[in-house]
């Protein structure tokens, strides 16, 4: 099982008034994020009913691949950008595959 995937879904609330900005900051990581190694899969969504409340989908090569993308520039710096523009903090969660 050392070889297994990392999955990850991190959910990012918005304000309702903060959206758009939120929005924008999220789908400037994507690319980045994309690029970096052990990146496998590196999905925004937003919620059809309540358009605050955004969901990352993600697959990583490793628990080192996750935790380096958590250190990159562009996270922290999103991060930044977000601070004051969200409802709660992001809920973060790592998974493994079980079937």
């Amino acid at each position: 099982m050392t070889n297994q995937t990392i999955r990850v879904v991190a959910r990012i609330v918005a304000l309702p008034e903060k959206v758009e900005a939120v929005k924008a900051v999220l789908l400037a990581i994507i690319e980045p994020t994309r690029q970096e190694a052990g990146s496998i899969k590196y999905e925004l969504l937003q919620n059809q009913s309540d358009p605050t409340d955004f969901t990352f989908v993600e697959e990583w090569a490793s628990h080192d691949a996750l935790d380096a993308h958590l250190a990159t520039a562009h996270i922290e710096e999103a991060g930044a950008k977000l601070a004051g523009s969200l409802a709660a903090e992001p809920d973060i969660r790592r998974y493994s595959v079980l079937a």
